[in-house]
């Protein structure tokens, strides 16, 4: 029974951080879908229809812009995994937390895991009427999906 007296006199000396954490969790929960949503709705429609990605045309123009935005895209997947694997044990939307910062960190083979998990058909027809809502065009399947 000790260590339960130690977890409630740590939980009202860190009420605040306890706060915070609440307040990141309720605004994962609620953002978190719209972003993904916002995201999907968002990519050309042969986006995972080409065997690989093509650079933007940007990043040939702006090379230190390049840096920076991978760089910050990278932490921020990162900030978004731990939160996310934080979220497993508090309230929050752990595992959609770490798919959106599996997403926007890069890793050799991500592409071929993304169009992976997206040819699903159940997640392909989901996508799909999310961008019909939306107005656009639906995505073309991958030939070798």
């Amino acid at each position: 029974m000790n260590w339960i007296n130690s977890l409630l006199n740590w939980t009202q000396s860190n009420n605040t951080l306890l706060w915070w954490l609440f307040a990141v969790s309720v605004a994962a929960f609620v953002l978190t879908p719209v972003a993904v949503a916002w995201i999907l709705t968002r990519l050309p429609p042969d986006y995972f229809a080409k065997e690989e990605r093509r650079p933007l045309g940007a990043w040939a123009t702006h090379p230190a812009l390049r840096i920076v935005v991978l760089i910050a895209k990278n932490l921020l997947g990162i900030v978004l995994l731990v939160a996310g694997i934080a979220m497993l044990l508090v309230p929050g939307q752990g595992l959609l937390t770490i798919a959106v910062g599996l997403i926007l960190t890069d890793f050799p083979g991500k592409f071929r895991i993304q169009r992976w998990v997206v040819t699903r058909t159940s997640v392909w027809r989901s996508i799909n009427w999310l961008r019909k809502r939306a107005g656009r065009e639906p995505l073309k399947r991958p030939a070798s999906a």
